[in-house]
């Protein structure tokens, strides 16, 4: 239809319904138009990013557990690559008691870092002494400026709820440390950025931190970068609830107990009701003397 067709309808003799027909019409096809348009925006904001893959982990199942040897490493992931930036404030070194560590290790761990203590000496000088189970973990930044200015502006966030504070949860923080590659072909990089596949707007400030060989385990495990990732993920499932096992365990024995005192009050129930439900009574008319079943 041309315009000479719409100024002819609305200039001459025409009912007001049509007018407001083609005035609907109208105002519905600009509405599928800037729908359209707001859609390829979004689009086009998402860039190359992808959701990360669903990874079989070992402590989903309901009754599974964490396995505390890959949480132990995950926490020498943490120790040796992790803290150079990222704090975990809400952690203490008493939760690595009787979970990762003996009572000894995890002493020995906490006397490893230093410490400023509370109280000042005689001149009003600030006093460091060795670690106790009650510190926390060490922060890598006196304050938010500092880790700024290290980190070309980006803030390393706290770690001790990471898990829990993404969507997809280990899925996404393990797609995110194995998920960096080269740039698609046309893509300019970015100055002081990486190329991250899983990356809302997949370019992050964190170089790779991960690699093969990166650290050496304890337990003689090799250190592959998938390994290395695993672990700390691992690690930072049990950093955000710490009663995890514990929760697993006493779910076992809820669903157990409460299995075993189902099959008793059953039987009890049996025992108790089947006189009752199997007896015969009989009704007496002192009337016609007659025996009434």
């Amino acid at each position: 239809m041309s315009s000479k067709w719409f100024s002819s309808v609305f200039s001459s003799g025409t009912n007001r319904w049509q007018r407001r027909v083609l005035s609907g019409l109208a105002l519905g096809s600009a509405t599928v138009a800037g729908g359209a348009a707001l859609t390829v925006g979004s689009m086009a904001a998402e860039g190359f990013e992808i959701h990360p893959p669903h990874f079989h982990w070992n402590h989903k199942g309901p009754i599974d557990q964490l396995d505390m040897k890959s949480v132990r490493r995950g926490y020498e992931v943490y120790k040796q690559v992790c803290a150079a930036c990222h704090s975990m404030k809400y952690m203490y070194y008493r939760n690595l008691v009787n979970q990762t560590h003996t009572e000894d290790e995890a002493k020995a761990e906490a006397e490893a870092i230093e410490v400023v203590d509370n109280d000042p000496d005689d001149q009003g000088n600030p006093v460091t002494r060795p670690g106790k189970l009650s510190d926390r973990f060490p922060d890598a930044f006196p304050n938010e400026e500092a880790a700024r200015y290290a980190n070309n502006g980006a803030y390393p966030p706290d770690l001790s709820l990471m898990v829990n504070a993404r969507h997809g949860n280990e899925d996404y923080v393990f797609a995110l440390l194995t998920g960096y590659y080269d740039p698609p072909a046309g893509v300019e990089p970015h100055e002081g950025q990486y190329f991250n596949a899983y990356m809302p707007g997949n370019w992050i400030s964190m170089a790779p931190p991960l690699y093969n060989e990166i650290i050496e385990y304890e337990d003689g495990t090799p250190a592959t970068q998938s390994q290395c990732a695993k672990d700390v993920v691992t690690f930072l499932r049990w950093s955000a609830e710490p009663e995890f096992n514990a929760r697993k365990r006493m779910f076992i024995k809820a669903v157990t107990l409460t299995t075993a005192c189902l099959v008793l009050a059953y039987a009890f129930k049996m025992r108790k009701w089947s006189i009752l439900k199997s007896r015969k009574t009989y009704y007496h008319d002192p009337k016609s003397g007659k025996i009434l079943k």
